[in-house]
């Protein structure tokens, strides 16, 4: 997971933590409302965080029900946008911005964007769930998205029987389903696994993530890129290799905390924030409620990994605020 320098030691504490099974750090803080908060918040961004943001959304209201939170998710490239005009509160996106969307941030306001890791996601690549592929490396991923090929793969791979399948199966062409450019996941996985080469014209682009899953379900021959939280029974997320023949690493919750799977990343939400201002009482609760024991549970119920309590100490301190707002400790 690419992160900034202060999120690295708290990344290992989590992978000590993590146990075999995905379950909420027992050591954060259950949310406490508070009195006085209302208004209207807007999130613009991430598709593949909409599920997670309605969840946090939903979870806010029961306890502020005089709150209106409006949630669109179209992208992780209509984030920046957003919040540079102003007319979202809070902009959700599977990768990080771009130094691009940085600077146009700073030159409006003077500051950069406030980044907050808010859950872990393993982008999985799928394929049907009658598919008898294991497991692929990540330059045989490239050399069947990308007509570029600078994974080093030795030849295009067009059929499954150039990716080593018998039978029925050998002369059966790939059939790719993919995001559109606005998406964050493209981005991500353009740049890691296609090492920011071309994807091929005949990558069937799909809305959202969900899409990417349903299309490789309905397709026998299908192989498609998603968030593991859209992962259902028709598909099957196979395990992937940093290099062809090494080791095979699966697309369990464990490899995502160790940072062993090669395409774990963050999910962040972006918050314009002047550094050393007062944040409003209506984000100050709604960040809160995201890194409470009962936000991190909306975290693992969308198919997330939850963020672990030093990292989520880390985040509200950058906003100026503590765990635990009772007590001065994170």
């Amino acid at each position: 997971m690419r992160s900034p320098a202060w999120l690295v030691p708290f990344v290992l504490v989590a992978s000590v933590a993590s146990a075999q099974a995905v379950s909420v750090d027992p050591t954060l803080p259950s949310y406490k409302p508070v009195s006085g908060v209302s208004g209207s918040l807007k999130s613009v961004g991430s598709d593949s965080m909409n599920n997670e943001m309605t969840l946090w959304a939903e979870g806010f209201y029961r306890l502020y029900p005089n709150v209106k939170i409006e949630i669109e998710g179209k992208g992780s490239s209509t984030a920046p946008a957003a919040l540079i005009a102003g007319t979202a509160q809070f902009g959700p996106m599977s990768r990080e911005m771009k130094a691009k969307e940085i600077d146009d941030f700073e030159k409006k306001f003077g500051y950069k964007p406030t980044a907050l890791p808010t859950s872990i996601d393993m982008l999985a690549v799928y394929v049907h769930k009658d598919n008898p592929l294991a497991s692929l490396s990540l330059a045989q991923v490239d050399a069947i998205f990308s007509k570029t090929r600078k994974g080093g793969f030795d030849k295009d791979v067009k059929t499954w029987g150039d990716l080593g399948l018998t039978g029925d199966w050998a002369n059966k062409p790939i059939s790719m389903y993919g995001r559109n450019s606005a998406s964050g996941t493209y981005g991500f996985f353009k740049e890691i696994v296609l090492k920011n080469g071309d994807f091929k014209d005949s990558v069937k682009e799909q809305p959202g993530s969900s899409s990417v899953v349903q299309g490789v379900a309905s397709d026998l021959y299908g192989i498609g890129y998603s968030g593991i939280g859209y992962k259902t029974a028709d598909v099957k997320a196979l395990g992937l290799s940093e290099k062809t023949g090494g080791q095979v690493v699966a697309a369990d919750p464990q490899n995502a905390y160790t940072g062993d799977y090669p395409l774990a990343r963050f999910l962040w939400l972006y918050i314009n924030h002047k550094p050393g201002s007062e944040i409003d009482a209506l984000r100050r609760e709604f960040v809160r409620y995201i890194f409470s024991m009962e936000g991190q549970k909306d975290v693992v119920k969308d198919g997330y990994f939850p963020v672990r309590r030093p990292l989520a100490a880390k985040a509200l301190q950058s906003l100026g605020l503590t765990l635990d707002p009772a007590s001065t400790k994170g």
